[in-house]
């Protein structure tokens, strides 16, 4: 992996991170493309993380970083909050797995109903993709439909039914692997399109169920206004399809409710991970007693049905279940959602300061605990502080010119920021005054390193 430019940017970057580049090399040998998530795939390499606390971490040289992967988003509370590590320790104490029943699982599924205005029944996963594809096939065999709407952009995990319409294939054609019958029951429609959804929907008797993340694809890289959320509610009732809200981002997160809490709109289903096992592996879906009956023996016995079967050796395991459960306590009895919020609204608003100060024609926007980056593909003439998302084209959104955004990371990176890679990121709870000043101050210090290079 030697340098491939005479950018000084790669150049300081590599010069701090020779560790991170060694275990980048080992890793090149035993994972396709080194890595074991998409999303952290980055040019030259990635950094290698060694501990972490609180909104920081520090990779195997030592550099520290304020982080806004955030564990993907599963961090609500900072790394390595005490009370989340004392009953992970109680637990482990225990046992990590009973292959039996426990009182955990049922304080956790309780944490959840006490939260989510739709969950009068909780089935556990291992992760937000399971949950996803539970709910579609709980959807399918509810009500004997075959298809599903989704809207271009959302991601809901890597199963079949999810693959094309998220960064390719907006045709709705397969993916690599993925067969043609499958990605067929799927019908594609453009983010926000009310009157697209709504002719849909009402030509298509066969779609069992329309699935979205609620405040818009990657936690509002490509945002949707609640309005569209209460016309998708509706148009769904009128044709007799379910409604699923993917809240495994926004879950306990937008607020203790999540996203159906703060809007004020109950789905038919709801899928839930990251926040809601604690930081560790764990999924779920929730929603009405009806459907969640699919999965219930003596319900379906009773009438006749075949049961869908559902497995999963780690499902509702003790060691998630004590962290989830924790978890939720925190989010659901303190302001944790408010402070991540309210410190994602000033992170935006100082970012965008940055911006015009620097004159730099980019934007920082998003809600909730959430930023993302405008990058200005198309050469736009904008005020950042006065940005406004939904006049642009998804496409244009989500696009950036090219290696741009690994550039914008790796100066980030070399000043102690770790953003993701669209760019933006999640907040947690415990990012403070000290992390908003330092990320201005990385920002300013990056944009500058980048103009020195005409990359901006």
């Amino acid at each position: 992996m030697e340098a491939l430019s005479n950018s000084r940017i790669e150049a300081a970057y590599r010069e701090r991170t020779r560790r991170s580049a060694e275990l980048a090399k080992e890793a090149r040998e035993l994972f396709p493309s080194g890595i074991t998530h998409d999303s952290r795939k980055l040019d030259p390499y990635t950094i290698y993380v060694d501990r972490a606390e609180g909104p920081r971490k520090w990779d195997v040289d030592g550099n520290e970083y304020i982080d806004y992967f955030g564990g993907h988003g599963a961090l609500m509370l900072g790394h390595h909050h005490p009370d989340i590590d004392r009953v992970i320790v109680d637990a482990l104490g225990r046992g990590t797995h009973f292959g039996s029943s426990h009182e955990g699982e049922v304080r956790w599924a309780q944490a959840v109903k006490e939260l989510v205005q739709s969950a009068e029944r909780v089935r556990f996963t291992s992760s937000g993709t399971e949950a996803t594809h539970l709910a579609l096939r709980v959807a399918r065999a509810a009500t004997g439909r075959r298809k599903v709407l989704r809207f271009r952009t959302h991601f809901h995990g890597w199963h079949d039914h999810m693959t094309q319409g998220y960064v390719s294939h907006f045709d709705g054609t397969a993916t690599p692997g993925v067969l043609d019958e499958v990605a067929g029951s799927v019908v594609l429609v453009d983010p926000g399109d009310e009157a697209a959804m709504r002719e849909t929907l009402a030509g298509d008797p066969d779609i069992a169920a329309a699935i979205l993340e609620p405040t818009g694809a990657s936690f509002g890289l490509i945002p949707l206004r609640p309005s569209f959320l209460a016309a998708l509610r509706e148009a769904t009732e009128e044709a007799g399809t379910l409604l699923i809200f993917d809240e495994v981002v926004t879950g306990f997160r937008v607020s203790p409710g999540g996203a159906q809490g703060e809007f004020g709109i109950s789905p038919d289903l709801g899928t839930f991970a990251k926040i809601l096992a604690g930081g560790l592996p764990g999924g779920a879906l929730a929603g009405r007693k009806d459907l969640l009956d699919c999965l219930d023996f003596e319900v379906t016995s009773a009438d006749g049905r075949e049961k869908i079967n559902h497995q999963g050796t780690y499902n509702a395991n003790p060691v998630s279940s004590a962290a989830g459960t924790e978890m939720l306590r925190i989010v659901g009895s303190t302001d944790a959602c408010a402070r991540a919020n309210d410190f994602g609204e000033r992170l935006r608003a100082s970012l965008n300061e940055v911006l015009v100060d620097e004159g730099v024609p980019w934007a920082a926007y998003g809600t909730f605990s959430g930023f993302h980056v405008f990058l200005n593909p198309e050469g736009r003439s904008i005020r950042p502080d006065r940005f406004d998302p939904f006049a642009i084209d998804y496409r244009e959104l989500k696009a950036n010119p090219p290696g741009l955004a690994d550039r914008l990371r790796l100066a980030m990176l070399s000043n102690g920021v770790d953003v993701t890679g669209w760019p933006g990121g999640t907040i947690s709870a415990v990012h403070g005054e000290r992390e908003l000043k330092e990320t201005a101050d990385a920002f300013r210090e990056s944009l500058r390193m980048l103009k020195a290079e005409d990359a901006i």
